[in-house]
C-alpha cells in the first residue's frame, strides 16, 4: 500500500476529479487515489433526502485511504441539507459540496441540481445552513446559467450571494444548462464553453477561489488555466477514461511533488488485494474492473485489456486471475508486461 499525501481539500483542489453519477463510486476513487495522492476526489452525487429520510448512509461508505475525498449532495431544502451535511462531515469526507449544476430530469424533478442557478436567494439559505451544521467546509458546484438567463448577469449574483452566505470555493462548469431541449448527455457537450466568463469571476471575486470545469481533456489544458490566474481545474469524463494520461502525473505537474512516478501496471497491481476483499466480502469483480477499462488508453495491447476484462468480469467466478492475464496481454515496445500467470 502506498503512503497518503496529509492534504485538505482547498489545497487539493487545484485538481479534482469531478463528481459524475455511476461513475465515481468507492471503486472508481481507490483506483484513482492509487494512481495521484493529491487530487481531490468527489462522490457521485448523493440526495440529502436519501440520507436524511431514507437512512442511506451506506452511500457514504469509503475507504480511508480516499483522503482528501469529498461529498456532493443534492437537495434543496435547508434543514435537509444541513443534516446531510452533519452526517457527511462525522463519515469523515473533508468537504461537502452541492449540487447546482446537473440537468437531469430526474435531478429536475427534485427541485435541486442546475434548477437551482433559478434560485439563488434559497441555495444561499441551503449553503448557510450547511456551513452552521457542521465543520467541513462547504463548497458549490454550478454551471454559468440556465434557458434563456442571461450568464453575465446571473452567475455573478449567484456567486456574489455564495460569498455572503459563506461559501468560499465553487466550481464552475462553464456551459449554460438547456433544462428545455437538451437531454443530459447533450448539456455535455452542446452548449459552448465560456472560459472568458470564469476568468472574468475570478477577477470580480479575487477572494473566492474558482475551479474550471467543462471540456478539460489533459494536463496541459489544467497547466494552462492555472497559469492564466485560476485556483483549481476539475476535470470529469477524461479523468475517468484516460485516467493514466491524467492523474499518473498530477502530483508532478500540478502539485510540484518529487519523486518517480508510478507506472499503469503498478496501479493494476495494487488493485489486486483490493479486489479479493471486496470479492471475500461478497462483492462482484465488474464492480471495480469497470472503473480500469481505460487504464491502459493509447497503449500497445489496450484493446486486448479492455476485452479481457469486459468480456470476463462478469463471470460468476471470476476473481483477480483475470486482471492478471489481461496484464500479461500488454505490449510495452513489444515485449510482456509480465509474464503470464502460471
Amino acid at each position: 500500500m502506498i503512503s497518503l499525501y496529509k492534504s485538505t481539500a482547498c489545497s487539493a483542489s487545484r485538481l479534482s476529479v469531478a463528481p459524475m453519477m455511476d461513475w465515481t463510486d468507492r471503486h472508481c476513487r481507490y483506483l484513482h487515489r492509487r494512481m495521484s495522492l493529491r487530487t481531490l476526489l468527489y462522490t457521485e452525487m448523493v440526495t440529502a433526502p436519501a440520507l436524511v429520510r431514507g437512512g442511506a448512509t451506506h452511500l457514504l461508505d469509503r475507504d480511508p485511504s480516499e483522503h482528501p475525498v469529498a461529498l456532493q449532495l443534492g437537495g434543496s431544502d435547508p434543514g435537509e441539507l444541513a443534516a446531510a451535511a452533519r452526517l457527511g462531515a462525522e463519515a469523515g469526507y473533508d468537504e461537502i459540496n452541492l449540487n447546482c449544476g446537473c440537468p437531469s430530469d430526474r435531478v429536475q424533478s427534485g427541485a435541486f441540481g442546475a434548477i437551482l442557478m433559478t434560485r439563488a436567494a434559497l441555495v444561499a439559505e441551503c449553503v448557510a445552513a450547511m456551513i452552521a451544521a457542521q465543520p467541513r467546509q462547504v463548497t458549490v458546484k454550478c454551471r454559468i446559467g440556465v434557458d434563456d438567463q442571461d450568464p453575465r448577469s446571473v452567475l455573478p449574483d449567484f456567486l456574489g450571494r455564495l460569498v455572503k452566505a459563506g461559501v468560499k470555493r465553487v466550481q464552475i462548469h462553464a456551459r449554460m444548462a438547456w433544462l428545455q431541449g437538451l437531454s443530459p448527455k447533450e448539456n455535455r457537450d452542446v452548449p459552448p464553453l465560456d472560459y472568458a466568463l470564469v476568468h472574468e469571476m475570478k477577477r470580480a471575486f479575487p477572494s473566492l477561489h474558482i475551479s474550471l470545469n467543462g471540456g478539460i481533456g489533459s494536463l496541459e489544458m489544467a497547466e494552462a488555466a492555472l497559469a492564466e490566474g485560476l485556483d483549481g481545474v476539475m476535470i470529469g469524463r477524461a479523468a475517468y477514461q484516460t485516467p493514466s494520461s491524467i492523474l499518473l502525473s498530477a502530483d508532478r505537474r500540478i502539485y510540484g511533488e518529487t519523486g518517480s512516478e508510478r507506472s499503469a501496471e503498478d496501479v493494476a497491481r495494487d488493485m489486486l488485494p483490493y479486489i479479493e476483499a471486496h470479492l471475500a466480502a461478497g462483492g462482484k469483480l465488474a464492480q471495480v474492473t469497470r472503473h480500469m477499462l481505460g487504464l491502459f488508453a493509447g497503449r500497445p495491447g489496450a484493446r486486448a485489456w479492455r476485452r479481457i476484462l469486459s468480456e470476463g468480469a462478469h463471470r460468476a467466478d471470476a476473481g483477480p486471475e483475470l486482471v492478471e492475464r489481461a496484464l500479461a496481454a500488454l505490449e510495452v515496445d513489444g515485449q510482456p508486461a509480465v509474464s503470464p500467470a502460471a
